[in-house]
């Protein structure tokens, strides 16, 4: 039976995390900060990833499921990362676990990308990435004018380099992409574009192509896509 604790990082209402943890027993080992996606907007929200959040904290994880301010709801460029960086960081009550491991899906998996390597999250203090579906190119995403203009609702052109991880420094800390083939939302091709990129420069970056998966399975407990990284949690 896990459990789930709520602390605030900040006065506004999507500045919480939900800790959800395991059965009282040892102290976790490993901690996973989960970052939601939908293109960044305020519609969308860290409930669809209750059930993944679940899962996690049940192998004996704690999973720090993050809020943050969104497009159409005091986000965007810059407080909606500024709210990444502060949430990585936050802490509950207790001793803090060994590994900390960054996860984000679609938007999240941007932002996940954008922490790992942007000089302004240089705060966040995490030992892996793992990108999910991620929005790994804004330049590209923005062209291909993904979920109607939403990368121009997030960042305004003029501080678009500042924001998209193909025009960042390489990431600090190894970097995991998983992505579907038949991703309709986000094209599989941002996230080999990132992977090739990221290596030339040096970096420790794995790429695995789920061959006919969607967008949601790698987010989804049950399929295998999502066990095959889920495990990796543990055995790292």
């Amino acid at each position: 039976m896990t459990r789930v604790e709520t602390v605030a990082y900040g006065p506004h209402p999507s500045q919480v995390v939900d800790f959800h943890l395991p059965a009282r027993g040892a102290a976790p080992d490993v901690r996973v900060t989960l970052l939601h996606g939908g293109f960044w907007r305020e519609a969308y929200d860290r409930a669809h990833l209750v059930p993944l959040a679940t899962e996690l904290a049940e192998r004996g994880l704690e999973v720090a499921l993050a809020e943050y301010r969104r497009v159409g709801g005091g986000g965007g460029w810059p407080e909606t990362f500024d709210d990444v960086v502060r949430a990585a960081g936050t802490r509950r009550d207790a001793p803090a676990a060994r590994r900390h491991v960054l996860v984000g899906h679609s938007a999240g998996g941007h932002l996940a990308l954008w922490a790992a390597s942007s000089p302004a999250a240089g705060a966040v203090a995490v030992d892996h990435v793992v990108a999910l579906a991620p929005v790994a190119d804004l330049a590209r995403a923005r062209e291909l004018g993904l979920s109607r203009g939403a990368v121009g609702e997030l960042v305004a052109p003029d501080r678009e380099h500042a924001a998209d991880p193909m025009r960042l420094p390489p990431p600090r800390v190894p970097v995991t992409l998983v992505h579907g083939t038949r991703d309709e939302d986000v094209p599989v091709d941002l996230s080999r574009a990132y992977a090739r990129a990221a290596r030339a420069a040096g970096a420790a970056v794995e790429l695995t192509v789920l061959e006919g998966a969607g967008h949601y399975e790698p987010i989804t407990p049950g399929t295998p896509g999502c066990a095959a990284w889920a495990a990796s949690l543990t055995t790292a």
